[in-house]
């Protein structure tokens, strides 16, 4: 959900320009929080319109923690750094990875969570002839895996959310071996691959594991290397104005604290069926 830098950073970049940013005083007794609302299972939109997922369960928990109202507000990926710096909320919880390119412009919490990326296609594309493979650390260098996967992506349409790490490792990686079709939401992007409008897609993997068992992605299947490291980062966690480092101590005691009693695996359990927390 791994999500998410280029358009993001720039408008951050405007903001701080600007000098516009928000400046929070006094004690913390309400904590604004961000989310895209449309990324599951990391945080999405129920039919009623709810905002729902492993995200929103874990902010109500690390609120109460922290002894704090909280307000969850959605927020269009292109500017939710934007958003943060101009205080229209003061955290970001929304499947954002911790990145040295981030971090130029916000802080973050402690990771959370960490979830690999993941490239698919259709089970009738002739690209899905490749079957995965292991697991590949892109901070250790070269890997024969990600060349294999190069090679077998010549030539095609990869789709990607766009501003994400997953758009950053095509651009980075791929490069002009093939062509980056980006959409504006991860949902959007799943419907494209499972119409066979795109040749294959790189997400996060549990994002596109749940589409697969929802049933609307039945036909599509995994290709080459489960991915981390890199223009990936370490994990994920909650974005902060770099001003407001007392609500990092606060996040970051709340996570541990949910981390020791184990409610932390127990949120991604429940929304990812497994335990990706960190």
């Amino acid at each position: 959900m791994n999500k998410k830098i280029i358009m993001a950073l720039f408008g951050a970049t405007l903001v701080t320009s600007a000098s516009a940013l928000f400046q929070h005083n006094g004690p913390w007794t309400t904590v604004k929080i961000g989310t895209e609302g449309a990324y599951p299972p990391w945080n999405g939109t129920s039919a009623s319109g709810q905002l729902e997922g492993a995200e929103v369960d874990l902010a109500m928990d690390l609120c109460a923690r922290m002894s704090v109202e909280c307000v969850l507000v959605a927020q269009d990926w292109d500017g939710i750094i934007p958003a943060l710096q101009n205080g229209k909320y003061d955290a970001i919880m929304a499947g954002m990875s911790i990145t040295s390119e981030r971090m130029e412009v916000i802080d973050f919490s402690q990771g959370y969570a960490t979830e690999p990326a993941s490239f698919s296609t259709l089970s009738s594309s002739s690209v899905a002839s490749l079957g995965v493979s292991g697991n590949v650390n892109l901070d250790l260098g070269p890997s024969a895996d990600v060349d294999a996967l190069k090679a077998a992506l010549n030539g095609s349409v990869v789709g990607v959310q766009g501003s994400t790490t997953h758009e950053n490792f095509v651009r980075d990686v791929l490069g002009s071996s093939v062509t980056l079709k980006t959409y504006d939401t991860q949902q959007n992007l799943e419907l494209d691959l499972a119409a066979g409008r795109i040749d294959a897609a790189l997400s996060d993997s549990g994002s596109m594991e749940g589409f697969i068992a929802s049933g609307n992605g039945s036909d599509i299947v995994f290709i080459g290397p489960k991915l981390g490291g890199g223009q990936f980062g370490p994990g994920v966690g909650v974005g902060l104005r770099q001003s407001d480092s007392d609500l990092k101590d606060m996040f970051n005691k709340a996570i541990n604290e949910a981390r020791a009693d184990g409610t932390l695996a127990t949120h991604f359990t429940k929304w990812f069926g497994k335990d990706i927390s960190m």
